[in-house]
């Protein structure tokens, strides 16, 4: 089974031209699911805009070398490692469930527009790129979720922006059981299992790609424009147009918030940020 091409075998039903139209398909549905969600959210504008508006705020230029260093760190944490998670749990999840779904759907088109390919590395990698994505989008669905971990939603609560991870998990779980099926002698077309968790693979990633208007699919090429600029901002002192950071022992700063020695003293302690006074325990 591992080693097994199931979409080799599926061309005695379904021609290489069918399967492979319908990849292209599903391209065209991300880029227009994308453009569509682009254009709704006003994005690309929104980037625009806070770009524009960083460079008024910033006290230094960053040059284009700079920048290339700054896109290369963007790559290296944001993006291959997921620094960005704080949870150890939410991290590796969030890795298996990516570089699953990337190795899955990567080999299913290579294996698709070379269906002549009947066993090797590209189906082993098929195979291991479902488990992996099965493994971190589980994980995260039943343990993970912030509303079930931390709110006690029940793990069978769906809404619309659930869209995303649970057709990118069944689809994994229903090309598995297919590919079993079919390596213990079951074709697709006759009245068996395993015609029926192909059509279930079908039905399943069809909607992964087809709804990208309506669910996070986008944001996975949102997110990497965003830490970038993240950085950027930081690099020229901008500091996301956010105010600057203040000394509250400062008399300068006292006198412009009376407020604060009226009721912190004139040596108030230094308290952090909020949000790291509690270790990451949930989402």
């Amino acid at each position: 089974m591992i080693t097994s091409n199931p979409f080799s075998a599926l061309t005695a039903l379904i021609s290489p031209e069918v399967m492979q139209g319908y990849i292209i398909l599903m391209a065209i549905f991300v880029f227009l699911g994308t453009v569509l969600d682009m254009m709704h959210k006003k994005s690309a504008k929104y980037f625009f805009e806070y770009a524009k508006k960083a460079k008024q705020n910033a006290k230094r230029s960053v040059g284009s070398g700079e920048k290339v260093g700054i896109a290369v760190a963007t790559v290296a944490n944001e993006v291959l490692t997921s620094g960005e998670f704080c949870n150890v749990k939410r991290r590796l999840s969030h890795l298996l469930t990516m570089y699953g779904c990337v190795i899955f759907i990567v080999t299913s088109a290579m294996m698709i527009f070379g269906a002549n390919t009947a066993s090797g590395t590209l189906p082993m990698l098929w195979h291991l790129g479902a488990l992996m994505l099965c493994l971190g989008g589980y994980w995260f669905w039943f343990f993970i979720r912030v509303d079930v971990a931390a709110e006690g939603t029940k793990w069978y609560h769906l809404v619309k922006a659930d869209i995303f991870i649970v057709s990118l998990f069944t689809t994994a779980t229903f090309a598995l059981i297919w590919s079993y099926l079919q390596s213990k002698g079951g074709a697709v077309g006759d009245m068996s299992g395993t015609t029926l968790f192909f059509v279930l693979f079908i039905i399943s990633n069809t909607t992964l790609f087809a709804s990208v208007f309506w669910s996070k699919f986008a944001h996975m090429f949102f997110k990497p424009a965003a830490a970038f600029q993240k950085r950027v901002a930081k690099a020229d002192g901008s500091n996301l147009n956010l105010p600057a950071d203040f000394d509250l022992t400062d008399p300068a700063v006292q006198a412009k918030f009376p407020d604060i020695p009226e009721y912190m003293g004139k040596n108030p302690a230094y308290m952090g940020p909020g949000i790291r006074r509690e270790s990451p325990n949930h989402y």
